[in-house]
């Protein structure tokens, strides 16, 4: 019997074949941990990079309104602007400013009927809706008493809600929301023309928007009209509130505050842009001011706030 030797040729090969295979397998799972890495570190990058540049907007609205409080800390002789806008360049972001006294803005908590009617029924509302509106504003916002108080939480009760009118202040324009009676649609259209920061019972026409200036009583379209052509021709004060609208129109006065809101946008150099709207209150003690309200990304604010979502 003949015992044939394995030919150490072909063992050779066969070895060495299986490790020319390994070492491509070796090479592959390397190239492949190489990509997964190069992603995870682009990625990486990416993500710090957006929160560098959140970082950046934050400390450019404070510079912002630290900017907006020094124009406005004016000496007493000198009549504080209520209105402005500037813009400046800071590292690798371009910023617009623009600030307005809340007085050009309809107060939830001072505005009377007559006023939050007008207002309505400048936003198409019919004369009679638009005073079962106001009333329902003013319904929310009156302390209790043993008379009215009754019936104004009997109509919440009688639509199966499960809360009262607050009978206080409004804490937040958002409570609007919240209001029995005004339809969702009326509400986002008010959101931009009211405020709680005024503490007024009048508007400062000369800043106004026309829906605003358009609740005044007695106001037609076509005084409205001539208003608005003729209020950025002249300097807004008394005289000339006299002169437009004559001395003795309820609601209007030309008088800012010390309430401000500011409104940030922010464009970064990468394309990334925001916007902040700040309510700030002017000589608040010790401070230059002191903020009311920050609201970011205000162009993305869902149509109703999860305030009222979580009180329905």
């Amino acid at each position: 019997m003949t015992v044939q030797e394995p030919d150490p040729v072909s063992t050779s090969s066969a070895r060495d074949g299986f490790i020319i295979v390994a070492v491509l397998w070796l090479l592959i799972a390397l190239a492949t941990l190489a990509s997964v890495y190069s992603i995870y570190v682009s990625n990486s990058a990416l993500a710090i990079s957006a929160m560098d540049d959140r970082l950046q907007a934050e400390a450019l609205v404070s510079a912002s309104l630290e900017l907006t409080a020094y124009r406005l800390t004016v000496p007493k002789d000198t009549v504080r602007p209520t209105r402005g806008q500037f813009s400046f360049r800071l590292g690798r972001a371009n910023v617009v400013v623009n600030y307005s006294s809340e007085t050009a803005r309809l107060d939830l908590n001072a505005a009377p009927k007559p006023l939050l009617a007008g207002f309505f029924m400048s936003l198409g509302v019919p004369s009679d809706n638009a005073d079962r509106y106001a009333d329902r504003i003013i319904g929310w916002r009156k302390p209790p008493s043993p008379t009215d108080q009754g019936n104004e939480a009997a109509l919440y009760r009688a639509v199966g809600l499960s809360y009262l009118p607050r009978g206080a202040p409004f804490a937040h324009i958002s409570e609007l929301w919240l209001v029995q009676g005004l339809p969702p649609a009326l509400v986002r259209r008010t959101m931009p023309f009211v405020t709680i920061f005024s503490g007024r019972a009048d508007i400062n026409v000369f800043d106004a928007a026309p829906e605003v200036v358009a609740a005044l009583p007695g106001m037609s379209p076509v005084r409205l009209t001539s208003f608005l052509n003729q209020r950025d021709t002249v300097t807004p004060n008394k005289e000339s509130l006299g002169q437009l609208l004559g001395p003795s129109q309820p609601g209007a006065t030309a008088e800012g505050g010390s309430a401000f809101r500011v409104t940030i946008d922010i464009a970064f150099h990468d394309g990334w842009r925001t916007r902040s709207e700040v309510v700030i209150l002017l000589d608040a003690g010790d401070e230059p001011y002191q903020v009311f309200s920050w609201r970011n990304e205000v162009d993305t604010d869902p149509d109703q706030p999860q305030l009222a979502k979580r009180l329905r």
